[in-house]
């Protein structure tokens, strides 16, 4: 079998970017494909040769094949790196790249048909004597067989997306009278990703954790396996933390788990690489959860303990070559950890968040890796999945992994989109994951109320005051004729105090500002008086010296009345409301029901004129691949319905309006 030389990489963000790097170390000729929205995406001005795809959802885009196929040809490609998600564990689209000629950087057609099938792999498992958990997995769909298999296996139940993963498609149901709902929206999501609705059913294992097993096969019949990754903690039935190795796996487990992952593999004659994940109960038994046939999101830190470039492996693979190593030969050292920073907003259910990245930046630390597809000055799009980056730290032991990463987040800054760096430092630092003890269901559990974002300490406001007001002085000496340095801040009858309304949030507090220099104030809030020192300052970062301790803080001030901070602890933005035009402070939403994020409307389930109760679902609206039911958050008559299903809406939005009854005028 020739050498590949040029690859098409048939993804987009992060992972793009990643599959290119390796290949252009091995001396090959990188393809990009984009869709209108990722026109001036990374990946895109990362490849050497980009090929426009048209369209923005991923339906016109990066799910299109014949579009795909039609850009390899036209860039001379003589193979497709799928990355995954997307067409990655998509049947016809590995066969079309067999029939077109084109070497498809995975698994055979037929593996990727049984295992990229929740139903198809879980019945080639029992057969294969994969233990695997209770359920049902039939062909029958109609919503009454579902209900009654469902009420067979009791609750929790999990109801699964058969196509696709990501936590798209999935609901854990607690309460039968909930079920058809749940199927519903279930039905709905898996259809809209991947094409197909058709579910599983299985029972849900209470306090498991989720361990994989990362696989590799060639066609000369070797299979090995590569170690395992806990990615128990998770929300919405999506990762958030992986790491390698599990922190409570034996020699002995990892051996049976180990040779269950490549009895799965040989069963279905797989090439390339694989992952076999598996649930892990308190006793110690493991039950196969699925396969996914591509490589996986959370693939460093396997490569970070065993120091294999498991794209290197996929490439030479699919070239015909033996597996570069053997089982006896594959040891894990160390251990890794891997955090997603996403945009999306913790505080609020995680919704995703959009639009224009003002400022992104990790520091530079020992042993810590940032996959990325995102740089400051690009954006999030709205139309595809929320991950920003992945940050992954290794250390000699899970400790000092685990130090090392949280070191880095401290120093990371994300601004223009709300994200969730503060939730991951929290996650890393609780005693339950430091101590190895997180589950599947501990997110959920210990965030039930969802997470609660910190207020600043009036310390780091104070830093903030004092850094807009050093940006404020620096701004108005820049516009002057002439000011010499010594007199910048100079005040002839001693510092100059003013009291401003200030806002952090939805707290709002007075702050007195004495200033004694463009770099120097005394500022008061509450009781608490701080001396602030602008020691430093650089593009976007600060050394503010509070009471003579240094707190640098990272910066962006989209206007002189606000400014965003990400200091080591937190982020916030500061808003002068002194500075903010009054009718802005004034404007209102009234009884306005509004679009969450950017998306697209796919249901109105009220109607003009209807009554409604508090938390009554109004509508079903589509993000990032996932789907949000919009809450009444009032009792009230809906009027004045704006939205249109199919309609593709911004943040704030108007969907339709509630009148709760109120007479202001009566007020």
């Amino acid at each position: 079998m020739s050498a590949i030389e040029t690859v098409l990489v048939a993804n987009r963000g992060e992972i793009a970017v990643r599959v290119m790097r390796t290949a252009k170390a091995l001396g090959l000729k990188t393809v990009a494909v984009y869709s209108d929205a990722d026109a001036a995406a990374l990946h895109v001005r990362q490849a050497d040769m980009a090929i426009p795809l048209g369209g923005l959802a991923a339906s016109e885009s990066y799910l299109n094949a014949a579009a795909i196929l039609e850009a390899a040809q036209k860039a001379g490609a003589d193979a497709v790196h799928p990355g995954y998600g997307f067409l990655s564990e998509n049947t016809a689209f590995a066969a079309a790249c067999a029939e077109a000629g084109v070497r498809f950087i995975g698994p055979p057609a037929t593996a990727v048909e049984i295992m990229g099938d929740k139903a198809l792999s879980k019945r080639a498992m029992l057969e294969a004597g994969v233990p695997c958990i209770p359920g049902y997995q039939g062909d029958d769909q109609s919503i009454e067989t579902l209900i009654k298999e469902a009420e067979k296996i009791g609750t929790p139940v999990m109801i699964k997306a058969a196509a696709g993963g990501g936590g798209r498609g999935m609901r854990r149901v607690e309460d039968l009278s909930l079920l058809s709902q749940a199927i519903e929206l279930a039905r709905s999501e898996a259809q809209r990703a991947f094409g197909n609705d058709d579910l599983i059913l299985e029972r849900a294992l209470q306090a498991a954790r989720h361990v994989e097993i990362q696989i590799f096969a060639d066609a000369h019949g070797n299979v090995i396996h590569l170690g395992e990754r806990d990615c128990s903690l998770q929300r919405r039935h999506q990762k958030i933390i992986e790491e390698s190795p599990c922190p409570v796996m034996t020699p002995e487990l990892r051996r049976a788990m180990g040779a269950a992952a490549v009895e799965a593999a040989r069963a279905v004659a797989y090439v390339g690489a694989g992952t076999v994940e598996f649930l892990l109960d308190a006793s110690g038994d493991f039950f196969f959860l699925e396969m996914n046939t591509r490589l996986q999101v959370e693939h460093p830190v396997t490569e970070a303990v065993t120091g294999f470039d498991l794209v290197q492996w996929q490439i030479r693979v699919a070239q015909g070559e033996q597996l570069p190593v053997p089982q006896e030969e594959v040891d894990l050292v160390g251990h890794a950890i891997e955090v997603r920073l996403c945009a999306e907003d913790p505080a609020s259910a995680f919704l995703p968040s959009s639009g224009p990245v003002s400022l992104f930046k990790v520091p530079t630390v020992e042993g810590v890796r940032v996959d990325t597809g995102v740089e400051t000055g690009d954006a999030v799009s709205p139309f595809y999945d929320s991950m920003v980056a992945k940050i992954i730290a290794r250390g000699p032991t899970r400790d000092a992994a685990r130090i090392r990463l949280r070191a880095a987040l401290e120093g990371t800054a994300l601004m223009g989109v709300t994200h969730n760096r503060e939730f991951l430092m929290t996650l890393l630092s609780h005693p339950t994951f430091v101590e190895g003890l997180a589950t599947t269901d501990w997110v959920d559990q210990h965030f039930a109320d969802g997470y609660q974002r910190k207020l600043p300490s009036t310390r780091e406001m104070a830093a903030a005051i004092a850094l807009q007001q050093s940006l404020a002085a620096e701004r108005h000496f820049a516009s002057a004729l002439s000011v010499s340095a010594e007199l910048r801040g100079w005040v002839s009858t001693g510092a100059a105090e003013v009291t401003y309304r200030y806002a952090v949030g939805d707290h709002e507090f007075r702050a007195v500002v004495a200033t004694h220099s463009a770099q120097h104030y005394e500022i008061t809030i509450g009781e608490d008086r701080h001396e602030v020192i602008c020691q430093q300052m650089a593009e976007a970062c600060a050394t503010m010296v509070v009471d003579g301790v240094p707190e640098v803080l990272q910066c962006v001030a989209p206007s002189p009345a606000a400014i965003e901070i990400a200091s080591q602890r937190i982020d916030f933005t500061l808003s002068n409301l002194d500075l903010i035009p009054p009718e802005s402070q004034d404007a209102a939403q009234g009884g306005s029901v509004t679009a969450p994020m950017h998306g697209q409307m796919l249901s109105l389930l009220v109607e003009d004129g209807e009554q409604v109760e508090v938390d009554q679902r109004l509508a079903v609206f589509e993000a990032m691949k996932m789907q949000h039911e919009i809450l009444a958050p009032v009792a009230g008559i809906v009027t004045d319905i704006r939205a249109q299903v199919g309609q593709q809406m911004a943040a704030g939005d108007v969907i339709l309006t509630l009148d709760d009854g109120d007479d202001p005028s009566s007020s």
